[in-house]
């Protein structure tokens, strides 16, 4: 992304620098650069992280986000989340949703 006023800096893997620079417009480029094409689903787990994020401070765990998922998809809430992001949850599911890049990770 260009590191002019309007649009948010990001480091040399992609995460944004300052996750409260995120808005659906952000979401929506790194969904692009990722060959996302973001669906009602996707933009569900994306808005839950966010939440997230906003009352912790920190990027959901992925056992969070199943656990949020198994509402819709019951037992098959793991395999949703990774057809959603099918390149992994740090790397797009995380980077997409404006988070910086986790540090030690479960994938759940």
């Amino acid at each position: 992304m260009k590191t002019d006023d309007l649009t948010p800096e990001l480091d040399d893997e992609g995460y944004l620098i300052n996750p409260d620079q995120w808005n659906d417009e952000v979401a929506t480029e790194l969904a692009k650069r990722a060959d996302i094409a973001l669906t009602d689903d996707h933009w569900n787990v994306i808005n839950f992280m966010r939440a997230y994020y906003n009352e912790n401070q920190i990027a959901a765990d992925a056992r969070h986000v199943i656990k949020h998922l198994s509402s819709s998809f019951g037992g098959d809430a793991r395999n949703k989340l990774f057809e959603l992001f099918p390149y992994g949850y740090v790397g797009q599911a995380c980077k997409i949703s404006g988070m910086k890049r986790p540090r030690g990770w479960s994938t759940g």
